[in-house]
């Protein structure tokens, strides 16, 4: 091994491959949109529990209300903001290959922009009606 003789203190041969100074701030957002989450979560079943075994046109009316439509949009948000968070995490985590890597990070922002996108042009179809 080459380096073992280097004059190099650890620090200049460390540097670079430290911290890339988002560790803190994914934490965080990942506990926030979780903490969002928790919430939204509890309105969006207090309201589908209500509408079991009402007809489809009573559904797809308070769905489509303004006081379900956002809280949908917002959970939809919240949801794919923190897949995305979750799965980075995994990647960057058990993916060592840098290519692949990459190809999978924008693989998965990719997939949860379409899902939110998707997911988003349902409710607003359903809110027009």
């Amino acid at each position: 091994m080459a380096d073992r003789h280097s004059i190099r203190t650890p620090l200049a041969r460390v540097r670079g491959l430290g911290s890339a100074k988002h560790g803190t701030e994914t934490f965080m957002l990942e506990r926030l949109t979780s903490a969002a989450l928790l919430i939204l979560v509890i309105y969006i079943v207090a309201v589908v529990v209500r509408l079991i075994g009402e007809p489809r046109d009573v559904v797809i009316r308070v769905v489509g209300s303004i006081y379900v439509a956002p809280a949908l949009i917002a959970f939809i948000l919240v949801n794919c903001v923190h897949m995305r968070l979750g799965m980075q995490s995994i990647i960057e985590d058990y993916c060592h290959a840098t290519v692949l890597k990459s190809v999978l990070l924008i693989a998965n922002w990719l997939f949860c922009w379409a899902v939110a996108l998707a997911s988003f042009f349902a409710v607003l179809v359903i809110s027009f009606r």
